[in-house]
């Protein structure tokens, strides 16, 4: 790629190869189509550059919704698909198209017998991933395949996350159009293609339009250095295929071998015993009576993310493994951990070892025991609690009062995220002295801004707030009894 930048290949335009340095872009760009289309089986024909797999997933989608839309309005995809899929979908449901959205067995495989029931006479397109980006599991493509041509269909396939790390062939599998990402093996990022067969190319409508490039599919001069990255990044990958796979599966063993002996532990992907169901280096593993988000703060020295990658700053449990059957307080609990090529036993081990540290602390701010300054001689106390798992937010406020009625003590258990804990253990100092029916709270809102807590989590912070005035309540009734007694 520096190479290329800096010297004459990167100066002309491949679509100009009338003169040297036109003529130079565009053989470097048409040896890079050899190379990347070699990795996948294809005719270097078939091979479209895009800017990623998220275009390629788009122009295969709407592409053929367009072409083939006078034929028929029903397309079948899978509840566990990447956004880049689900979302040109619901946008073509918006538009009258009819969607038929799989779902996934418990153990994440789409049922191909599923598939056979949701064929119809007017169905277009089947687009189904090859592997999961979140769990990893691997689709029975195949099978999937045999159904399409069966009944006529055509047939997508995101292998983004596959291309590069499991053997794929797309004659021998029979897909009509496959989507592929350089960044995913190791390639430079904004750039990626999308296969076209033979059979589906008199239906793929371009998306954009403006100089007929890349056969009138995707105008747009193209980036020769970032096609010859990815053309080494595939090189390297069909050279290392398997020496990589090894290597991975052996860093995903060691890693899981360390935390098998943690309680409350739960791994999404297929069973061990069936290797080719699974990509080679992701773990998708739940941790239960942990929050994600909490979670993920307490592991600055390894990089994890909760749920897919570009989806993990959201927040929310991830719609895979829910569309799998797992519980939400599960989902909200869960890292997605991926060793690559890079990765040693060593940092396998770390990695486990620092993820079971941040798992016991975070249990043990949850921890059924009364804080310890609550237990204080002379005082007497009473416990709120609001909130639950499900919700994504549980807390149980501890209130002390000594002789005078005044507030000795205030401590939280909580399962929340980092916002609600700065919230939390500021609140352990500021009821201190403080006679409970008085004690200022202030609002939800006025907190939200005082400690600069996304506004989005106002309700957890009114779960705080409900915890208090339970323990408060609590607090009360024991006075009125006349009950002093811890």
């Amino acid at each position: 790629m520096r190479a290329c930048l800096a010297g004459d290949g990167g100066i002309g335009n491949p679509s100009s190869s009338t003169h040297y340095f036109g003529k130079l872009a565009a053989d470097l760009i048409e040896q890079a189509r050899s190379d990347i289309a070699a990795l996948i089986g294809a005719d270097p024909r078939e091979l479209i550059f895009t800017s990623g797999a998220t275009e390629s997933d788009n122009l295969a989608i709407l592409g053929i919704a367009r072409g083939r839309g006078d034929h028929g309005r029903h397309l079948i995809t899978s509840r566990i698909e990447h956004k880049a899929v689900l979302d040109p979908c619901k946008y073509l449901q918006k538009r009258g198209w009819q969607i038929t959205w799989l779902e996934p067995q418990a153990d994440g495989l789409i049922d191909p017998e599923a598939l056979r029931r949701a064929l119809r006479s007017d169905t277009q397109l089947v687009s189904i991933m090859h592997a999961n980006n979140e769990t990893g599991i691997v689709q029975d493509i195949a099978a999937i395949a045999r159904l399409c041509r069966e009944a006529g269909v055509l047939l997508h396939v995101d292998a983004a996350q596959s291309v590069g790390k499991l053997p794929l062939d797309v004659h021998a599998l029979d897909i009509d159009l496959l989507s592929l990402s350089a960044h995913k093996m190791y390639g430079p990022k904004g750039i990626g293609a999308l296969y076209v067969s033979a059979r589906a190319r008199p239906w793929l409508e371009p998306l954009t339009y403006g100089g007929g490039h890349e056969r009138g599919l995707r105008p747009g001069t193209l980036a020769t250095h970032q096609i010859t990255g990815f053309a080494a990044a595939a090189r390297l990958a069909a050279n290392r295929l398997h020496r990589d796979a090894e290597q991975a599966a052996s860093l995903v063993h060691e890693f899981k071998r360390n935390l098998a002996d943690l309680a409350g532990v739960r791994f999404n992907d297929y069973r061990e015993d069936h290797p080719e169901r699974r990509l080679p280096g992701l773990v998708s593993v739940t941790f239960e009576r942990v929050e994600g988000e909490s979670l993920l703060a307490a592991l600055p020295e390894i990089a994890v993310s909760s749920g897919a990658a570009c989806d993990s700053a959201s927040g929310e449990p991830s719609y895979v493994l829910r569309a799998q059957g797992v519980p939400v307080e599960w989902a909200r609990s869960t890292l997605r951990v991926a060793f690559g090529r890079g990765n040693t036993t060593e940092q396998a081990r770390l990695a486990a070892t620092v993820i079971r540290r941040a798992v016991l602390q975070l249990r043990d701010r949850d921890a059924d025991s009364v804080p310890a300054a609550v237990l204080a001689p002379d005082v007497v106390w009473a416990v709120g609690e609001a909130g639950s798992y499900r919700e994504g937010m549980r807390v149980r406020c501890y209130l002390a009062c000594d002789a005078h009625g005044r507030i000795a003590a205030v401590g939280f258990r909580a399962f929340t995220c980092p916002d609600l804990w700065r919230v939390l253990q500021a609140f352990e100092r500021q009821w201190l002295g403080h006679r409970p029916e008085i004690a200022d709270l202030g609002a939800p809102a006025q907190w939200a801004l005082q400690f600069q807590v996304p506004i989005e989590k106002l309700g957890r912070l009114i779960r705080v707030e409900d915890a208090w005035r339970a323990a408060k309540e609590a607090l009360e009734s024991k006075h009125s009894r006349g009950d002093t007694r811890p």
